[in-house]
């Protein structure tokens, strides 16, 4: 079975994606968001675009949301498909990082499993304030409207949250949830 792909937008948190995946026994390997799409598309079966400072060094990763993977974005990952497919994103009115309280909206696929609220780990710096058409929201806070947003038909989610810290509760079942997506 082809591996699952972390592009490393330079982010400090990237490893422990793929740390978690690995506690997990998924196979997985990081990769630079400069590797060509063409490579990307020929060695895996989805991909992580995780966080990372800025829009300004995101190199390939908004191409390798056309190469019809899974993908699933972590932050500035979900900034990335949110800009890449004509929404917007602007700074948060709430910047820093910490607990927040979010209120799921639609429980199936990427967030199957969860409660109605739950505690997550995010930072707000920036965040997405236009949904891109086709894209669906999953999850919202009392400080940001889109928690969460999904394409379901192109197998796009986003989170502005980090599952991958051990501060968000239950973090592991959401990449349980895109791991089987990847499966499928």
């Amino acid at each position: 079975m082809l591996p699952l792909y972390v592009v490393n937008n330079h982010g400090q948190f990237n490893h422990l994606i793929l740390r978690a995946l690995r506690d997990m026994d998924v196979e997985a390997t990081m990769i630079s968001n400069e590797t060509p799409p063409a490579e990307v598309a020929r060695g895996c079966r989805g991909i992580i675009l995780g966080g990372g400072p800025t829009l300004d060094r995101i190199g390939a990763a908004p191409a390798y949301l056309d190469l019809g993977l899974p993908v699933l974005g972590i932050c500035l990952g979900l900034h990335i498909m949110a800009t890449a497919r004509g929404g917007a994103v602007r700074r948060g009115a709430s910047g820093g990082f910490g607990a927040v309280e979010v209120d799921v909206l639609d429980r199936d696929g990427i967030l199957q499993g969860y409660p109605e609220r739950m505690q997550v780990w995010a930072s707000h710096a920036d965040e997405v304030s236009v949904v891109p058409e086709g894209f669906v929201r999953l999850a919202e806070s009392a400080i940001c409207g889109v928690e969460s947003m999904a394409s379901p038909d192109e197998r796009l989610y986003g989170v502005q949250w980090h599952p991958e810290v051990s501060h968000t509760v239950n973090g592991r079942l959401l990449l349980e949830n895109f791991n089987r997506i990847c499966s499928e």
